[in-house]
């Protein structure tokens, strides 16, 4: 636990706040002061203040004990400067070098990179094409009455194709509401995210050249679609992405093993104010 429960969940002016107020924070007797983890919160934003306030606490007190051990040994780094510009402090230089030098980091194999990309194949594949088309009957799904009638002339539309299938062009330039209706309601290539959850839901379910036997109902309206063609995803060769499972991996290990260590470090100090257990992870690296 991070907070003393004092619940107050609003400022006078109506603002939300933390709901709990903040207890103190020492590493080995060096308070974190409550102004430091103000600041600090500001950079683990969350909807809930008593998130980003938690998240600060744990940062700010692991960077405490990464620092008071890298004195302890005596350790003394040049700051680097990152791809961005941004040099280290002296501090942040100290703790890159006490972890560089306490980590015991096994080194993932070619074996791993393979097993890994086996298990988790579907993370390797190319999301699928759909080349659809559809007819809009635009409504505001706030306005019940506008909207069940945007229904009806779905349905209606539906029932027409039923006899005449090939008619769903002419019926699209004709009445369709979406500006694809101009060039036959042809949607081109959609992909996985390019349309609203219901609208996808939908054409996945449809097999080429067929068309949706009820209208599909969406914040924009009501929609009759049809799919032309389905361009099946493909999975990417073990080769292409072997760089990015091993750079994957090593930070795993990483994380892991940084985990570890400030465990076994928070296990040796004395700590109040917050709980450093096995799943804290330096925010360094």
């Amino acid at each position: 636990m991070t907070i003393a429960e004092q619940k107050s969940d609003q400022k006078p002016g109506g603002s939300p706040r933390r709901r709990f107020a903040p207890v103190k924070v020492t590493v080995n007797g060096v308070e974190i002061p409550a102004s430091a983890i103000a600041r600090e919160a500001q950079n683990h934003p969350s909807g809930d203040p008593d998130i980003a306030w938690n998240q600060a606490v744990r940062a700010l007190a692991i960077r405490e004990l990464l620092r008071q051990e890298a004195e302890r040994l005596d350790i003394v780094a040049e700051p680097l400067t990152d791809e961005d510009g941004r040099r280290e402090t002296a501090e942040e230089a100290a703790q890159r070098v006490l972890l560089e030098r306490e980590l015991v980091l096994p080194v993932p194999d070619e074996e791993s990179y393979r097993r890994y990309y086996r298990q988790n194949e579907a993370r390797f594949r190319s999301p699928a094409l759909y080349e659809a088309a559809h007819i809009l009957f635009a409504a505001d799904s706030r306005d019940t009455a506008a909207y069940a009638g945007a229904v009806e002339k779905a349905r209606a539309a539906i029932a027409e194709l039923k006899a005449a299938p090939d008619r769903f062009s002419e019926i699209a330039k004709a009445l369709s509401d979406c500006p694809s209706g101009a060039v036959g309601g042809s949607l081109g290539q959609i992909g996985t995210g390019d349309t609203t959850p219901a609208f996808e839901a939908a054409l996945i379910r449809l097999e080429p050249g067929e068309t949706t036997a009820e209208p599909v109902e969406t914040p924009y309206g009501a929609h009759v679609i049809r799919l032309d063609r389905r361009i099946d995803g493909r999975t990417v060769p073990f080769e292409a992405v072997r760089g990015k499972i091993a750079d994957y991996l090593a930070e795993s290990v990483w994380r892991r093993a940084a985990a570890q260590y400030v465990s076994i470090l928070a296990g040796r100090a004395s700590i109040t104010g917050v709980d450093l257990g096995a799943s804290a992870t330096p925010l360094v690296q």
